[in-house]
């Protein structure tokens, strides 16, 4: 009994720690430049595979296209996401946000730090494929409405966004959890959802190519859209688990809760005991996916 005693105490001084550290201001630089990282490869593998598609006919099949950004997604997660929780996403970003595991004074800097990290990578493709990066932008299919895609990305990432405040609780490994049901996710959902609206859920993965490539099209379908179903992920979040802010999602929410740690509670380690959770989805987590 003692020797448990301890071990929980010595993980509370842990956590402890790790929540002083993440907020020091003089470490949010590495989270910055973790999320521009993160996003950049993001969109490389999925802006990118279309691309290559189209300037070498026959080479990547619409499945590869979107199984691609999936399997980095997982990657982002296991090798960055105890450094900022590899959001990659802004709808991910402002979903822990809402749901009370992440400050929202630090959601301006992820968001930009997310965008130019997406703009980046468009730029690095279309100098490195030689073709506009508006091939590897999201547009609704030829018989899809824009209406008709903003409703497939809100439903998306919906369930993107569930999958991420929900792979974590309890003593589960963060790390290895998120990237499989995250990148998983995302793969999934594109096999069925890219040709009638790219299967984005991301608006940062979508301002990128649409800018670079001088072709926005409507992108209030890709900002709207999953704003929308990151809201509703967060509605669902509490309906399910109670209020967010407990000490295991914040540390998974805010890139500190690492591989191997464990938490031992009954909720969402919150004290008066709210409910189990979403502790480890910021590893996309994106995105990707997060978050894609």
């Amino acid at each position: 009994m003692n020797e448990s005693s301890n071990f929980l105490t010595e993980l509370e001084g842990l956590a402890t720690d790790r929540i002083a550290d993440f907020n020091n201001p003089r470490q949010e630089w590495r989270r910055l430049v973790a999320e521009f990282v993160g996003t950049l490869f993001l969109v490389v593998a999925a802006a990118g595979a279309p691309m290559v598609g189209h300037a070498y006919t026959g080479t990547v099949t619409l499945a590869m296209a979107v199984i691609a950004p999936g399997i980095m997604v997982m990657a982002i997660i296991l090798f960055m996401g105890r450094v900022s929780g590899a959001h990659l996403n802004p709808a991910v970003t402002l979903a822990f946000a809402g749901r009370g595991d992440f400050p929202w004074r630090r959601v301006p800097g992820y968001l930009v730090a997310q965008i130019l990290g997406a703009i980046t990578a468009a730029l690095v493709l279309t100098t490195l494929v030689g073709v506009s990066s508006s091939y590897g932008g999201s547009y609704p299919g030829a018989s899809t409405s824009p209406l008709t895609a903003m409703f497939v990305e809100m439903l998306l990432t919906f369930g993107l966004v569930s999958v991420i405040l929900g792979t974590a609780s309890g003593a589960q490994s963060v790390g290895m959890f998120a990237a499989i049901g995250v990148g998983g996710y995302i793969a999934l959902a594109g096999l069925w959802a890219a040709p009638l609206s790219g299967a984005s859920m991301n608006p940062a993965r979508t301002l990128g190519p649409n800018l670079v490539g001088g072709d926005l099209g409507p992108y209030w379908v890709y900002a709207v859209g999953p704003v929308l179903g990151a809201a509703l992920a967060v509605g669902l979040a509490y309906v399910l688990r109670g209020s967010g802010g407990g000490r295991t999602a914040q540390l998974a929410a805010q890139g500190v809760l690492g591989l191997g740690d464990s938490v031992e509670t009954s909720g969402d380690s919150k004290p008066g005991g709210a409910a189990p959770g979403h502790a480890q989805s910021r590893d996309a987590h994106d995105g990707q996916a997060r978050g894609h």
